[in-house]
């Protein structure tokens, strides 16, 4: 695990009015998914490496520049081998769901959807992750419908793999927080998979919740 041969980037400024941004927890969960998988001694170089130093000194509150989670992220999979990478980035992900499940959601709201059959449930969870898309899809086109026991979620222009190359589906950030979310307030049995991804040379990142077991 060397920094040595990641370039280092400058910071970008973030009173851009016409910079896309996303919630700050893209930021904020991936701190504590370092500390949890015994990764802290990395926090301080790979945010500076990504131009980032600052979102340490003073961590954010607000949306954030959507171009400087990306590279933040990038840096981890850079940084990480494959399959850290993607564990830490899935654990972000949780723990981001986790952060909208405990100050996001209702109790009264999420006690009616673990009452409901998958399908309706599914149907009234979608809406508002689709209402609420602005906090994690920032400049890229959101698209979610259900089918069945299937909901599939697809972003068009997704910023956190944005001029990225690779074999295989980047975005496990994305899918580990639409699988929390579906696994507490639709069914424990939700897996979520990238089929699509345009770092692999997809026209989109498409992402399929399946919940029939």
């Amino acid at each position: 695990m060397s920094l040595s041969a990641s370039p280092t980037f400058d910071a970008v400024a973030e009173d851009d009015p016409g910079v896309a941004r996303i919630g700050p927890n893209a930021v904020l969960q991936l701190v504590e998914a370092l500390k949890a998988r015994d990764l802290a001694d990395l926090i301080g170089p790979l945010f500076r490496h990504a131009g980032a130093a600052d979102w340490l000194e003073a961590p954010p509150g607000a949306m954030v520049d959507e171009r400087r989670v990306a590279r933040l992220h990038r840096e981890v999979r850079t940084v990480l081998p494959a399959g850290e990478a993607n564990a830490t980035l899935a654990e972000a992900g949780r723990r981001t769901a986790d952060y909208i499940l405990a100050n996001r959601i209702p109790a009264p709201a999420q006690a009616l959807l673990k009452v409901l059959p998958a399908g309706p449930a599914a149907q009234i969870l979608v809406r508002a992750i689709r209402a609420n898309a602005w906090t994690f899809a920032g400049s890229s086109r959101f698209e979610a419908s259900v089918s069945g026991s299937q909901a599939v979620f697809t972003l068009r222009g997704n910023p956190l793999c944005a001029g990225e190359i690779a074999g295989e589906p980047l975005c496990v950030w994305h899918a580990a927080v639409f699988q929390r979310l579906f696994q507490v307030l639709v069914s424990r049995r939700t897996l979520v998979v990238e089929t699509h991804c345009e770092a692999r040379g997809d026209d989109r990142c498409r992402f399929v919740a399946d919940w029939r077991g």
